[in-house]
């Protein structure tokens, strides 16, 4: 609503004249003045009284989510990230309902924790929540990165990155994830491991091939060390100042885009585009976009690698976690894959994709432990619109984070949610109830790749060796995602084998 309040405009003879007579007549100059005033006050206090009916008309029509939003500007980002994640969500929701407000993290957020709720924001009404990073995070990874982007360059980008993640795709690719495993586990005999670290450089080095193809280029080894150097920044404060963890990050992320550059327009002068992702979006072309740049290139590699490595890393942590805890369930994982071990000894062949297709147990362990570790306890999107929800009002711009772990520990769904159950994915679990890879259009593309990677590592590591947990500490430590204690470490020694 918009009022306007003007007078006509007055030659300025006229206004002089004027003057003149009141200068004369002060009686009547003064008279005149309070009555301007006076009609001015009334015409503020109209206005004032319109914007107030109009702003309960609103807020009573859309009221915000209930809900605490803490301190100023600090809100409530230091419980959340001090406090178990289970407790800070369960409190809330059981307080508030399945939608309320905080402030984390600088940001206004609405959490949303009900798989109806989840779906809406994700899938059917997605093109109105657009997925957020904080700027810090972005600069890291790269602006033209597949996460930050919606619209028809977001669709190109992620068909290109699916096709490089298809089960068509990937099958291929076991005998060399296997032989990375081949490579690590020697190296773990009989010392103490930390568990975390150990399935980061796992992790990392099947992401490379994941991204860069099989031909090992010669700056290939540069790129991880870059990589490891704008790891160790990325949860850093952004404070970009000499010395800090964040300004060492950002020169190691300048020198590892001119590398990975370099290595681009090398494979277009030869014009050998290679295997992995680099290989599918340096063939990529279309009617409207002749190729992609080299800084996107660069982007979504470097996006690939970071969506690949900590991750899976966190989850193998947890399974060897959750194995130890239950060793009646480690015997029965490694009874099955001696199953499939045999089958590959008699055929005098490798392990192959068919044969991790034929590990419903080991499956179901991967399974359970995404549910109950969740690693992902929500991600970002942020509301393009004013937007209304569920009966509540969102603003635009505010944060809205479907809350994985609050769904994935709902007893309505879960029943015993915190028991280490597998059985339970015996029977599909209803829909939206379990998203560890996230859903909808920006979900994880290369969900397929890491579930493969977990299961040639159970494979070898149930068959051939017996890991202790050092130390007797229990707990969970984040940074950002939710790890036993320490990193878990472990004693890893050789299997003994009962003679029959």
């Amino acid at each position: 609503m918009q009022l306007f309040f003007s007078l006509p405009a007055s030659p300025p003879q006229t206004f002089l004249a004027t003057f003149t007579t009141f200068r004369h007549c002060p009686v009547r100059f003064l008279s005149t003045l309070i009555l301007l005033f006076s009609l001015f006050l009334l015409l503020l206090v109209v206005v004032l009284l319109l914007l107030s009916i109009h702003q309960w008309r609103h807020s009573k029509d859309r009221r915000l989510p209930p809900g605490s939003m803490g301190w100023p500007y600090i809100g409530e980002t230091l419980k959340i990230y001090t406090e178990n994640p289970n407790s800070f969500f369960a409190n809330r929701q059981k307080r508030y309902g399945d939608i309320f407000k905080t402030h984390i993290l600088g940001c206004p957020c609405v959490m949303i924790s009900s798989p109806e709720a989840a779906r809406i924001v994700l899938v059917t009404q997605a093109h109105l929540f657009k997925p957020t990073y904080p700027p810090s995070k972005e600069k890291m990874i790269g602006p033209e990165a597949l996460f930050f982007h919606q619209g028809a360059y977001h669709s190109r980008l992620k068909k290109l990155v699916q096709s490089s993640f298809l089960p068509s795709a990937i099958r291929g690719s076991v005998s060399e994830i296997e032989q990375i495993v081949l490579k690590f586990l020697p190296t773990w005999e009989n010392t103490t491991i930390n568990t975390l670290q150990e399935m980061k450089r796992y992790a990392f080095d099947v992401a490379m091939i994941s991204a860069l193809g099989h031909k090992q280029d010669s700056e290939i080894k540069g790129i991880k060390h870059l990589y490891q150097c704008l790891e160790k920044g990325y949860n850093s404060m952004p404070l970009d100042l000499p010395g800090t963890p964040f300004r060492k990050a950002m020169k190691a992320r300048k020198l590892l885009n001119e590398t990975l550059t370099r290595l681009i327009q090398g494979r277009r002068k030869n014009e050998q585009q290679g295997g992995g992702l680099l290989g599918v979006l340096l063939g990529s072309k279309n009617q409207k976009v002749d190729q992609l740049s080299d800084s996107q290139i660069a982007d979504n590699v470097i996006g690939v690698i970071f969506a690949a490595h900590d991750t899976t890393a966190s989850v193998l942590t947890w399974v060897l976690k959750y194995l130890h805890d239950n060793r009646d369930l480690l015997e029965a994982v490694t009874r099955e894959q001696e199953g499939i071990q045999q089958e590959v000894i008699e055929a005098n062949r490798r392990l192959t994709w068919d044969d991790t297709r034929h590990m419903p147990l080991t499956t179901r362990v991967i399974q359970e432990t995404l549910r109950t570790a969740s690693i992902l306890s929500f991600t970002f999107r942020e509301a393009v619109q004013d937007v209304e929800f569920e009966g509540y009002y969102i603003p635009k711009g505010w944060k809205v984070l479907p809350l994985f772990r609050s769904i994935h520990h709902c007893a309505d769904f879960f029943p015993h949610p915190e028991k280490f159950d597998p059985s339970r994915f015996e029977v599909p679990p209803r829909p939206n109830t379990f998203m560890p890879f996230g859903n909808g259009v920006h979900s994880c593309p290369g969900s397929e790749l890491a579930k493969l990677e977990m299961l040639v590592l159970l494979h070898h590591l149930t068959i051939g060796y017996r890991w202790q947990v050092m130390g007797d500490k229990d707990g969970i430590q984040y940074g950002p995602f939710p790890v036993p204690i320490r990193g878990l470490p472990v004693k890893v020694t050789p299997r003994k084998i009962k003679a029959a």
